[in-house]
């Protein structure tokens, strides 16, 4: 049997009960054979690495499960996704695991209700923006990902102009890079240069180091799009 030292490997606190705990834990029992779980009560403000990766997983299925089916070939783009961010043994755990919890049906609100109260706020901006990523990994993003990105973030509080940033990392349209900034067009230069200060703030991958170095390298990603957001408006307005 596979065992999960390295996905699990950071604990196991808040996810171990309520809907999340009843999701794995049949799972858990079912595809490790003697593996020690390591569990704790974690914190208030900062959850394990363990417990990301398990919300992660799940929420990864839910958006899969979006559409109603789930294709071998975004079984593919989600392999190559966590692989990309991984490494091949920790997919290989989380590629098992994703597995049982597509056969189960996912009491969404109720997942989400737990996560939104156990993960921090820069933690939640972490997970949505994997979810945009496991969606687009087929270069595509379809309503039905949409429609249930959407539901998650509005249910683990995600502020609105926040899910805008991240989707339009994703999503481009003629206003990508202000949305990212969080500010409109008609915004003065000032502003722009306040906001994207404030953006980096929050999207700074030092806010998620404590869950692992790969998950602090993923999040360079977003940072690097904030980046080349604010590059795009500095160089239509001349900014220095």
């Amino acid at each position: 049997m596979t065992k999960f030292g390295k996905w699990i490997g950071g604990g196991l606190g808040f996810t171990f009960g309520g809907p999340i705990g009843a999701l794995i834990g049949f799972t858990l029992g079912a595809i490790i054979d003697n593996t020690e779980i390591i569990t704790n009560k974690g914190s208030a403000n900062r959850t394990t690495r363990g417990d990301f990766l398990v919300s992660l997983t799940v929420l990864i299925a839910a958006v899969l499960k979006a559409d109603g089916k789930v294709l071998k070939s975004e079984l593919s783009y989600v392999k190559n996704f966590l692989n990309s961010n991984f490494g091949r043994e920790e997919t290989l755990e989380a590629l098992q695991m994703l597995k049982e919890v597509l056969s189960k049906e996912i009491p969404l609100p109720e997942v989400c209700n737990q996560i939104a109260t156990h993960v921090n706020y820069s933690s939640r901006l972490q997970i949505l923006h994997f979810l945009f990523g496991v969606a687009n990994s087929d270069g595509e993003l379809n309503e039905n990902e949409l429609r249930i990105i959407a539901q998650i973030a509005n249910s683990i509080h995600i502020k609105d102009s926040d899910y805008i940033s991240l989707k339009s990392m994703f999503v481009i349209d003629n206003n990508w890079a202000y949305d990212i900034l969080e500010v409109g067009k008609d915004a003065n230069d000032e502003d722009v240069k306040k906001a994207y200060r404030k953006m980096a703030m929050k999207y700074h991958p030092d806010k998620v180091s404590y869950l692992g170095e790969d998950i602090k390298k993923a999040a360079h990603e977003k940072f690097q799009k904030l980046n080349e957001a604010y590059e795009k408006i500095k160089k239509e307005r001349n900014l220095n």
